[in-house]
């Protein structure tokens, strides 16, 4: 009976010893993800922290880029304008001189 209770103390023991080695290992596990966690919340945190201002700027950007193309847009309209004016210039001069040239 003696050897009965012995054996079975011991089997519990090493059972409960396999178990407590098992739950550290899950434990160091735990803790090697909580730290990847904790690293990438970090780094999120910092990245997401700039980011209000990296959006005013790209939003400035964006509207100085609409100005500049209104204004280029303009100076194109109005170099076609220029070049309307002459091509129509060049047609009056032309027909002008050519009557001209045909009537002497």
């Amino acid at each position: 009976m003696l050897t009965f209770v012995v054996l079975t103390n011991t089997l519990i023991s090493l059972t409960l010893l396999y178990i407590a080695w098992r739950l550290r290992k899950i434990k160091q596990r735990v803790a090697r993800i909580a730290d990847f966690f904790t690293a990438a919340e970090k780094r999120t945190h910092l990245l997401l922290l700039q980011a209000p201002q990296t959006l005013s700027e790209g939003q400035q950007n964006i509207y100085q880029l609409r100005q500049r193309h209104q204004l280029l847009k303009l100076q194109i309209q109005q170099v076609r304008q220029v070049f309307s004016l002459l091509v129509m210039g060049q047609r009056v001069w032309l027909r002008y001189f050519y009557r001209l040239g045909v009537k002497r």
